[in-house]
């Protein structure tokens, strides 16, 4: 992102400032300080602040069944996410772009539980939203993602990708 963030929010900076710890190899710490936030958002919450919050802690779940449900969180969540309370946050950011990573993460889920068929419409969702990702690095990484995952999905493949974020259980 080229701009900062439009204005202060303390419950987004905490959720950021677990995310670079638990990425810094403290992952049961992160994990903590998010399931502690997330009781004080709430079900009914800020939907951005459970969108983001549900996304990051899927990634620091050893189990796919448990990132599962916290992805499924993070769709949901997204799915109540307006335009406006996003570029309130940031304004290069759009809800759109969000989708892409969550149905990959959703795909990848589903594919390591051996869900193929749920992993496959997922991964048909992240690539119909894949034109919403900027052309840069990270979209680059995201595109890349999808194809490993769908390569592993058509292959039956239910092992751990080495590229995934988290815990490398």
């Amino acid at each position: 992102m080229t701009t900062a963030p439009t204005g202060t929010d303390p419950t987004m900076e905490a959720i950021g400032r677990a995310v670079v710890e638990g990425r810094g190899g403290d992952g049961a710490s992160a994990r903590r300080k998010l399931l502690d936030l997330w009781s004080s958002i709430g079900v009914t919450g800020d939907p951005l602040h459970r969108c983001s919050l549900a996304h990051y802690l899927a990634d620091l779940q050893d189990d796919p069944a448990q990132a599962l449900a916290w992805d499924v969180r993070a769709l949901d969540a997204a799915d109540a996410v307006t335009e406006q309370r996003v570029q309130e946050h940031h304004a290069d950011l759009h809800i759109a772009g969000f989708y892409p990573s969550l149905h990959l993460n959703l795909a990848d889920n589903y594919r390591r539980l051996g869900s193929f068929e749920a992993a496959a419409e997922h991964i048909d969702a992240a690539r119909a939203a894949i034109g919403s990702l900027p052309q840069d690095a990270y979209g680059d990484l995201l595109r890349g993602a999808v194809e490993e995952v769908a390569d592993a999905i058509a292959g039956r493949d239910r092992t751990r990708r080495t590229s995934a974020p988290g815990p490398s259980t």
